[in-house]
């Protein structure tokens, strides 16, 4: 069961949310919040596998939200994901680097958003569709395309990483190279530690920093 904590200002919002999570049969509404303050104290008390945390909300917003669930080392095992009616790169590169795992609009389809839930409970970053390579595009800096930093990956996890930095999720990766979830998981792994990536949204940003994929 994948315990969630809902955290918006509006609680027409928040009962919205719950209706769709709780109507599923592996998932568990344990908790709703007006700020971010609120949805950290919340999350110390019912530990939730996932937090939807809005951005912005009066008093605590949901940056600090964040900030302050993944800077408890008690909470060490839940994950942020931030939904939002702002499509603007600003908060998405705030929230990953305060330690969000995932990036969503509100006017997500609700299908998205539960499978969004189940990739970040399943211990996966998650970027808003169409959102990946704006954010890439910011986060490095134009340099000379150097694929020698790839050198030490094998050709299947070249090939991993350059789905992931398309968006692609371990699900659809695995559907789209027709291997195993777990093979999936071991290439990505190992790109990490070759690659001394701290996280996903890292190794995205050297795939494109050296010209592994191209933006657009």
């Amino acid at each position: 069961m994948i315990r969630v904590l809902i955290a918006d200002d509006q609680a027409l919002v928040r009962g919205g949310f719950r209706v769709l999570v709780d109507s599923e049969p592996d998932m568990a509404v344990v908790g709703e919040a007006g700020d971010g303050g609120t949805a950290a104290a919340l999350a110390r008390e019912t530990r939730p596998d996932v937090v939807l945390m809005d951005v912005q909300m009066p008093g605590v917003d949901g940056l600090e939200g964040v900030r302050r669930i993944v800077g408890d080392p008690e909470l060490s095992g839940v994950r942020v994901l931030i939904l939002t009616t702002f499509d603007q790169d600003d908060y998405a590169i705030e929230g990953l680097a305060a330690g969000a795992s995932g990036f969503l609009l509100k006017n997500t389809d609700p299908a998205q958003l539960l499978h969004g839930i189940r990739v970040v409970a399943g211990g996966e970053e998650l970027l808003s569709p169409g959102l990946t390579r704006r954010l890439i595009a910011r986060m490095t800096t134009p340099s000379a395309v150097d694929h020698s930093v790839f050198d030490q990956l094998t050709t299947r996890e070249r090939e991993v990483v350059a789905l992931a930095a398309q968006g692609l999720s371990n699900e659809e990766i695995t559907r789209e190279l027709v291997i195993s979830p777990a093979t999936t998981k071991t290439h990505i792994s190992r790109a990490l530690a070759k690659l001394g990536a701290r996280d996903r949204a890292q190794l995205v940003a050297l795939a494109y920093r050296h010209g592994l994929v191209q933006p657009g």
